[in-house]
Formats: C-alpha cells, structure tokens, sequence
C-alpha cells in the first residue's frame, strides 16, 4: 500500500484540536495560581497574561504522530520506517525536545539561569547528533567543502543553539515568534514534501496544527481570558524543531545525486530563519560593543524598531514578515535560477540587512530629535543603562 499524502491532515487537525482545547485550561490554571508574564518597561504588552502557551506544544506534537503513526502502521508494510525516513534522527530529535520541554517549563515558572539552559540546549544538540545527522559540508562557504567529524559536530551544536536562540530572543511582540516559526515550518515542509520525506512532513503538519492554532490565541486572545505567551517553553522546543529541520535540510545537498544541487538546500536552510538569525547577531554584537553581555535584556530587536516608528505590533510583526520573505524568495532566485556563488549571496544579504537596519535606526532617531515621546522610549534602551551603571561606579 502507497503512502497517501492525505494521512498529513489529521496529523494537523489532532494537533491543532489538542491546543485548542488545553490552552484555555492552561489560562485557567494559571490565572487560579497567578502566573502571568510580568510587566516592566521592556514589555510591550499590557495586562495579565500567562506565558505558559508553550507548554501544549510538545505534547500536541507527540500525541498526534503517535496516534497517526500508529493508525498507519496498521496499513502500511513491517518496512514502514526503512521505506519512509529514519525514524532515529527523529526519535533523538524528539529526545532533545523533551530535555529542553522540561527546563522551558521551569524557566516559566520560577526562572532558569541562562548558563543552564545553555548546557541543556547543548545536550539536546548533542542528542540530535547521535543520530549521525550534523553538518559536513559548507559548499564553499569562505572556500570551506567537506568538514572532518571533529568539525563539523562542534559547528552544529553552535547552529541548533544558535538558531534555538534566534527564536527565543524575537519573541518580543504578539504573533512574531509563532509567525516566524509557521513561515519557517511551511518552508521546510515543502523541501520534505519534494524530496518524499515523509516522516519528517508528519513532524512538520504537527508544527503547523499547534503553532497556528497558538497564533490565534495570542494574537487575537483577550488578557485575562484567552490570551497567551508561548514562553520559553515553547520558543525552546520550536527553535530546536526548526534547527532540526534546519540541519536536515542542509545535509540533503550532500546527499542528492544530482551534482547541480550543491549549496542550494543550504541557502534554501538558512533562507528560511534568516531574520530571527540575523537579528539575534546584530543584537549580540552591539550588546557586546556597549559593554554588557549579549543576553541583557533591552530594546535593541527589529520589533523594537518599529515600534518605535509608531508602527502597531500588528503592523510590525506583518512587515518583519514581508521582509523574511522578501529574503528568502530573493536567495532562491540567486541560488536556483542566477546561480551565484554562496559568498555572494552572504555578501548581498548582509548588505542589505545591515543598510537596512541604518536606515531604520536613523529614522528613529530624527523622531526621538523631534522629541516623539514613542521613540524616545525604545532608542537605545540599553545603553542609556550601561551609561548609568558607569556613572553609578564612577
């Protein structure tokens, strides 16, 4: 019997159900035992809400693949697994998951040092390559091909961690993160779907089901009642997903017979996270610049930006999406169609990333010269309280 690609539509209606109907509990619950998000002059957002969204993600995820999967073991052939992905890399994969499910949980609820999420990010990294699957070859990047294991495992753990890392800090204003996360599953999706990947493609639909159906919650939800924060629970368990995905992706260029593929899934990879990515090294770099460490909180995000245009949250997240987009359709077209070179096609992006940020930047500091009273609440945050540590020391 045939795989049909139709067994992918319950995968997301039990997933999407799942969260549909335990985030309302989950608001419930928390509201009993007062959990909310606190509120400070960093947040943007206003009233009481709970940031335990993530907390129905995994569980969303594993109950609908294994209700699917189980049905359609009863169809298809002993040689299910064999025929259709390595269940391994998926099963370590979900192993890591769990790791960083349980520590996002806690962070939510009391709190967690970054230095422990950092060794528990690592450990899941290091899950996923145990399954044989990691980064061996970087197409010509900076002249590098082919990496020796050695290599090639440590610079993976750094991506996952890196891309888990990317999702969690641009969870800054509603739907942004679950959106990213949507645009990102969608398109790796499509690479699976391509390439007959199916149990991968499962993975993905379950993503879909829970993440859409979280966006709506937090994205329309009211505050007290059905709004929602996907936490850390949640950004950790999707960031590491989507470095999954990410890593699997990366490896299929390696791996295809055709020889005029190469480098191509890899920008097709990196194409998809690439503003969450680049967001999170500008904001580490200029942390860095001004003395502090790279995780201190401010407003230095590309959501902060707009924001400080005046642009609603709603407008903001919908433009940070035009602009991944507009990122990844033009390095499809330079890599697929143009053929130009991968160092060029880095070059070209950080151009027009970085340019694009300057340009942001001075627009809103004309409007924090005009003394515009929403500007002058997010230019440079975190330096102005660098600038007041010092003087304290002075």
């Amino acid at each position: 019997m045939e795989f049909k690609l139709w067994w992918f539509l319950p995968v997301f209606v039990i997933s999407l159900s799942f969260v549909a109907v335990v985030i309302p509990a989950i608001v419930r619950t928390a509201n009993k035992m007062n959990l909310f998000d606190s509120v400070d002059d960093r947040k943007v957002h206003k009233g009481k809400v709970p940031r335990l969204g993530g907390i129905s993600f995994l569980p969303a995820v594993m109950f609908s693949l294994l209700m699917v999967i189980s049905e359609m073991s009863l169809y298809f052939p002993l040689d299910f697994q064999l025929r259709y992905g390595p269940v391994t890399e998926v099963m370590l994969a979900l192993a890591g998951c769990v790791l960083l499910f349980l520590t996002g949980i806690v962070d939510d609820v009391i709190g967690v040092t970054y230095k422990t999420k950092f060794i528990v990010q690592i450990l899941a990294a290091c899950l996923m390559c145990s399954s044989g699957l990691w980064l061996s070859d970087l197409h010509g990047i900076f002249g590098i091909q082919e990496l020796h294991p050695l290599l090639a495992i440590p610079l993976t753990v750094v991506i996952i961690v890196l891309i888990i890392n990317s999702i969690n800090l641009i969870d800054g204003i509603d739907g942004l993160a679950s959106g990213l996360c949507i645009i990102g599953t969608l398109g790796y999706s499509l690479i699976f779907f391509h390439n007959d990947m199916y149990i991968y493609l499962l993975l993905s639909a379950a993503m879909l089901g829970c993440l859409i159906m979280f966006y709506f919650y937090n994205t329309l939800g009211k505050p007290g009642k059905t709004k929602i924060f996907m936490g850390d629970t949640g950004s950790l368990t999707m960031g590491y997903l989507l470095a999954f995905f990410a890593i699997k992706v990366s490896s299929l260029s390696v791996n295809s017979a055709m020889s005029n593929t190469s480098g191509i899934y890899l920008v097709y990879a990196v194409s998809v996270l690439l503003i969450p990515v680049m967001d999170v090294f500008r904001v580490f770099f200029a942390r860095v610049r001004d003395g502090i460490g790279p995780f201190y909180p401010d407003r230095r995000h590309i959501h902060h930006k707009f924001l400080a245009l005046s642009f609603t949250m709603r407008q903001a997240r919908y433009i940070i999406f035009a602009i991944s987009l507009f990122f990844f359709s033009m390095n499809i077209l330079l890599s697929v169609k143009l053929h130009v070179n991968i160092n060029l096609i880095i070059l070209i992006n950080a151009i027009i990333w970085i340019g694009m940020n300057i340009f942001i930047t001075h627009s809103v500091l004309r409007m924090k010269e005009k003394h515009d009273p929403v500007a002058e609440s997010f230019v440079d945050l975190g330096r102005r309280i660098v600038i007041n540590r010092k003087r304290r020391r002075n």
